[in-house]
């Protein structure tokens, strides 16, 4: 089966994964598409791409050419129609059934035939989406993990509607900007997060309980199993909105205690530390 390759993607969305997508795919040679809400999101949302290449540059790890080429690849838009001649889309809006739903019924009315719709959802069911358009069959995941621009893991997630053509064509548009594949079925939390937040939700337990502190558990398990930062860095860097979210549909899907979120958790979302992003979660920033 030949394979077209993909010239144009449209991100949806503005935060830090969005951009960091945009910036791999344009890295790679491919113009990236950024909708965002309005124009001061589209600015800020260029502004942490541009921020960062010249990090690099200033640092040496970049040429100042190379940094040109990566943002002449990159534009903006505020409308959704602005994304109807995209190879591919890829939303990366808030962790909402309803909301990506709705998104995905309005592009599956703008964006050309042909095009792949995408999600990159971490645990949310992706058939849910598909199934709100006209284009099942090219409907899929394409999961990038946080920061985009520096690992290399994207996890390509198949529902059961999608078609062998929609699944190598994502492959393909993610081995062309130099990222590692994994195939992996439309099942909650994919691969990496249903392995990945049952440790993270005993870790917390372990802290509630008074086993070890928290600096102790971070410490531990960078030094005894080589993890580059421990359970707790790691949650705040996630999110801990974010990380409850998806312990909540991780439960609702298997019903598996390790998945039941624990209460230093909530207490902290209500609290609204939430990590990094608010400079608060279970470390102060």
């Amino acid at each position: 089966m030949t394979v077209d390759a993909t010239h144009t993607i449209g991100v949806v969305g503005s935060g830090i994964m969005a951009a960091g997508i945009a910036e791999v795919a344009a890295r790679g040679g491919i113009r990236a598409i950024v909708r965002a809400r309005s124009e001061p999101s589209a600015a800020a949302a260029l502004k942490q791409i541009t921020g960062g290449l010249a990090r690099q540059v200033d640092k040496g790890k970049l040429e100042a050419s190379e940094r040109d080429r990566i943002l002449a690849n990159i534009s903006t838009t505020v409308e959704l129609t602005g994304l109807a001649d995209c190879d591919i889309v890829i939303e990366s809006v808030v962790e909402d059934l309803a909301t990506k739903q709705q998104l995905f019924g309005e592009l599956d009315a703008i964006v050309k035939p042909s095009a792949i719709l995408a999600t990159n959802t971490s645990t949310l069911s992706v058939v849910e989406m598909a199934k709100v358009t006209n284009r099942p069959d090219k409907v899929c995941g394409i999961h990038f993990f946080n920061p985009a621009a520096v690992l290399p893991l994207v996890e390509i997630v198949r529902p059961i509607t999608a078609s062998d053509e929609t699944i190598a064509r994502a492959a393909a548009f993610v081995t062309s900007i130099g990222k590692e594949g994994v195939h992996v079925l439309d099942r909650a939390g994919f691969i990496v997060n249903a392995l990945l937040f049952p440790y993270l939700n005993n870790a917390i337990r372990m802290l509630e309980d008074g086993t070890a502190s928290m600096q102790d558990i971070d410490t531990a398990m960078k030094g005894g199993c080589n993890f580059p930062m421990g359970p707790f860095a790691l949650l705040d860097l996630v999110g801990l909105d974010t990380s409850l979210s998806i312990l909540e549909t991780l439960h609702t899907s298997f019903g598996d205690e390790n998945f039941v979120a624990r209460p230093m958790l909530r207490d902290l979302v209500a609290q609204g530390r939430l990590g990094r992003k608010t400079k608060a979660g279970f470390y102060v920033y």
